[in-house]
């Protein structure tokens, strides 16, 4: 029949009660406090430490000679890592600073801990903790059936496109521009300091290749072929480091056709608008989601928009994490226009995420969070031998937690650490996670992320100048993605 999907009543503000059957009482939020300074965001050796970090913003685009001469670069340019890492920013004028008070944070209590709490008028939902670490949530039937049915279709009338596309040449201009040390490089990939090079260190920096999974298997084809490996025990010495010739790598990389199982992401994506203007649903999502966070109203509707993903028979996402640490080498995407710095990169700063399912999945596709409430966490731990636990489409069963795609179900986590200040702290490292491969049929989700600057000051002059621009050019200051506006009244098939 053809309906025009409206969203549930929706109510000003959420009640939030504990279950007659759990009498813990579920508080909120954190206390007030100063501001304070940009902090490192990540330690030293952890999933996203600054050598890491570094590695991985730029595979994205290049590959691994060029990353690793950058790292030299931010190596020699900051000195000890120790040394205090916040960003430098330019005289801002006689104009005051903003404030932003204490970010809302869910407390988890405890693993199964459920909660009630109405979202919409007609009905009381419960949200029920999945684990500690990450600080991780499900709550069953956030989205009704039909309005799962109409974001797919909005998606479909927007048109999908590759998730992740391989890089071009650009690496070999850059490439050119490198003077780098063959055993500098070996220093910084030798992550134990053992003098040996093994697969697990370079795997670990590698992680997005160029474009590619990197497996051991890779790994070791790649040193055959270009004869980096003499004795063949997948292990580099100094001298066989330094003897190999990293345009050979480049070559062997380029003659290697990618196939789709073979990358880190096989999926389709588009956005969806969400902000004034929008389809009436999509408002309706938006301002559930506003509730259930009880962040800022200004937080919430200048995050991103609602990404919806299709993963395909034999689509996966290895595992990852949603957001990057801030360096003095890179800014928020989403503040970056007022930083007033020139950094070579940017990160998303997602304070979290919230994540909709919207099908049931004949086979596969769960989401894993392979380190979940383990007591510690090691990031050379996650490859052992010929397990990899990053890898969403061998090892998703081995992973510590997984949750199964149940349409209109979202689960969310927070993507940082607190600070002790009502802030962003470090980014936690036990939200790396992953979609498993799908084995049958077809998954459909959608992410809504909160984007939040660790940099309490930006975050607030960011949300100043959005205010005034909003002020001074009405509709006209809509970012790109206004145009699914043209949207709003449409009806569809349900």
């Amino acid at each position: 029949m053809a309906a025009a999907a409206g969203p549930r009543p929706e109510v000003p503000n959420p009640q939030w009660a504990t279950p007659e059957h759990d009498q813990s009482q579920a508080a909120a939020g954190l206390g007030d406090c100063e501001d304070a300074p940009v902090r490192p965001l990540c330690k030293p050796r952890g999933i996203c430490s600054r050598a890491y970090f570094l590695v991985l913003m730029v595979f994205v685009h290049l590959y691994l000679g060029n990353v690793l001469a950058l790292l030299l670069f931010v190596h020699y340019s900051n000195g000890d890592e120790g040394s205090d890492p916040r960003p430098q920013r330019r005289a801002q004028g006689p104009s005051p600073t903003p404030t932003l008070g204490p970010l809302t944070r869910l407390e988890g209590i405890k693993v199964g801990h459920e909660r009630k709490v109405q979202l919409v008028a007609d009905r009381d939902h419960f949200i029920r903790t999945l684990s500690l670490k990450p600080l991780l949530f499900e709550i069953p039937g956030f989205l009704s059936d039909e309005e799962c049915r109409l974001i797919i279709h909005l998606a479909q009338m927007k048109g999908l496109q590759r998730s992740q596309i391989l890089p071009t040449e650009e690496y070999e201009e850059a490439m050119g521009t490198m003077q780098v040390s063959q055993l500098d490089l070996f220093r910084l990939l030798d992550q134990n300091r053992d003098g040996r090079l093994q697969l697990r260190e370079v795997l670990a920096q590698t992680r997005l290749g160029n474009g590619r999974w990197m497996t051991p298997e890779n790994i070791q084809e790649m040193y055959s072929a270009i004869k980096a490996d003499p004795d063949g025990d997948g292990v580099l010495s100094p001298q066989e480091f330094s003897d190999m010739d990293l345009r050979d790598f480049h070559k062997y990389m380029r003659s290697h056709k990618a196939e789709a199982s073979e990358l880190v992401r096989n999926s389709h994506h588009t956005w969806l608008y969400q902000g004034e203007g929008a389809h009436h649903v999509m408002r309706a999502i938006r301002q559930r989601v506003l509730r259930l966070t009880r962040l800022s109203p200004e937080i919430v509707e200048l995050s991103e928009p609602l990404q919806v993903v299709r993963y395909g028979e034999g689509g996966h996402y290895h595992a990852h994490v949603d957001s990057g640490p801030v360096y003095p080498e890179t800014v928020c995407s989403h503040t970056k226009l007022v930083a007033n710095e020139s950094v070579p990169f940017e990160t998303s700063c997602r304070y979290m995420t919230v994540l909709f399912y919207l099908n049931n999945v004949t086979g596969g596709g769960e989401t894993v969070f392979p380190v979940a409430d383990n007591r510690t966490y090691d990031e050379m731990s996650l490859i052992q031998d010929d397990v990899d636990l990053r890898d969403t489409r061998r090892h998703c069963d081995k992973g510590n937690l997984r949750v199964k795609p149940r349409q209109g179900t979202a689960v969310f986590w927070y993507n940082y650490l607190p600070d002790g200040q009502g802030w962003v702290g470090d980014v936690d490292d036990y939200s790396l996670h992953g979609g498993c491969l799908v084995t049958r049929g077809t998954k459909w989700i959608a992410n809504n992320w909160i984007n939040v600057d660790p940099s309490r000051a930006r975050q607030a002059l960011f949300q100043q100048e959005m205010a005034r621009l909003a002020r001074e050019g009405g509709t006209d200051s809509q970012p790109e993605w206004a145009l699914d506006r043209a949207y709003r009244d449409a009806r569809v098939e349900l």
